[in-house]
């Protein structure tokens, strides 16, 4: 193992505990909450530059309409407090969407684009990408970033945020035309769980992908699973992913669990599957 590769396991580790002790601090009401460290330190050994930027994306974003300072454990963190209400609404009106919109922690997203970039991924394409978090991030991370977005709401949401100039497609991601972008070592983040109608998406992705030629056997995946009770579990398990999995001859090569939106309240982060081609 790297070293860069057990920093992030130390980072991610890190994250999940001080996401747990976040949630037995928090009193307040917002449908949503998130917490960004705000210095570098030794538990989140992150360059200052990149968490000045991730607070500038949270601060710019209009799904947050509070923050405030607060100290977390050993780490003072700025909270950020928000509500996705109409843009999930709105989200879920497309025939063609399959994913309703709620959001990972932002330093989640960091933290999975990271861990990317250490796999030796040029591109991040974000697909069902929200308001851009994933796109924002490999950006920051100095790697070619696209968004893919069906919501046109949630388009104009990502137009505020692209003062780093990341791609920002809005289309069908199970229809966009994938060899525009000349792509060479990609890696496609999936927006949805499986149990949501990310399998629909994802195989309308891997599809179109499967069909360049040269492409296939370099492109990484990364999935959101979930292990909750309230979804019926996966034959092949993967968090919901392993059917899709076997289907595409992908295999999955590390898991990284991470806070998101809707696992505030529970004791279980969101496992992120990576996976690539057996070819």
């Amino acid at each position: 193992m790297t070293k860069d590769y057990l920093m992030i396991e130390d980072i991610t580790k890190n994250l999940i505990n001080l996401k747990k002790e976040f949630a037995k601090l928090y009193d307040g009401k917002s449908q949503i909450q998130e917490i960004i460290p705000v210095l570098k330190s030794e538990s989140f050994p992150i360059i200052q530059k990149d968490l000045d930027l991730l607070h500038k994306f949270a601060e710019k974003n209009p799904i947050y309409y509070n923050f405030y300072e607060k100290l977390i454990g050993n780490t003072n963190c700025i909270v950020y407090e928000g509500d996705i209400n109409k843009y999930w609404l709105n989200s879920i009106q497309y025939g063609s969407s399959h994913a309703p919109f709620s959001p990972t922690w932002i330093m989640s997203a960091y933290v999975g684009v990271l861990y990317a970039k250490e796999l030796g991924y040029q591109e991040i394409i974000d697909i069902g990408s929200g308001d851009g978090r994933i796109a924002f991030c490999a950006k920051v991370l100095g790697l070619e970033s696209y968004s893919i977005e069906i919501d046109s709401m949630l388009v104009e949401l990502q137009k505020l945020l692209t003062f780093l100039d990341f791609h920002l497609y809005c289309s069908d991601a199970t229809l966009f035309d994938y060899s525009s972008l000349s792509l060479l070592r990609p890696i496609f983040f999936i927006g949805g769980l499986a149990q949501m109608g990310g399998t629909t998406l994802a195989s309308g992705v891997l599809d179109k992908i499967n069909s360049i030629p040269n492409l296939k056997k370099n492109t990484g995946w990364v999935f959101a699973g979930s292990y909750s009770q309230k979804y019926q579990p996966d034959p092949k398990n993967e968090a919901g992913w392993g059917t899709l999995i076997e289907k595409n001859d992908l295999h999955s090569t590390h898991t990284l669990s991470l806070p998101t939106a809707w696992t505030f309240h529970e004791p279980d982060e969101t496992p992120y599957i990576f996976a690539k081609s057996n070819i």
